[in-house]
């Protein structure tokens, strides 16, 4: 879509701009714009560094199951025998 905007629709924005916010404010309105778009930089090559970083870490193998401190049982041992009488 921008790539369809030229010179004459650039001017006619910048004269929509001064009408609407006055000389004075635009110089107030850039910069803030241009800051939006640095802070908006930053935290994208911020993102992008982080995902770079996760895809070249190695990969760490799952630790083992933690051994239970009860010994292991049989299954004989868990039934119960009652006396016959």
């Amino acid at each position: 879509m921008l790539a369809f905007i030229g010179g004459t629709e650039i001017m006619w924005i910048a004269i929509v701009v001064l009408v609407l916010f006055g000389a004075k404010k635009v110089p107030e309105l850039m910069k803030g714009v241009g800051t939006g778009i640095r802070e908006f930089k930053k935290a994208s090559k911020d993102v992008q560094d982080e995902v770079q970083r996760v895809m070249d870490e190695p990969e760490r193998p799952s630790p083992p199951p933690s051994s239970s401190t009860s010994p292991v049982r049989s299954p004989s041992d868990t039934i119960s025998h009652s006396p016959k009488a």
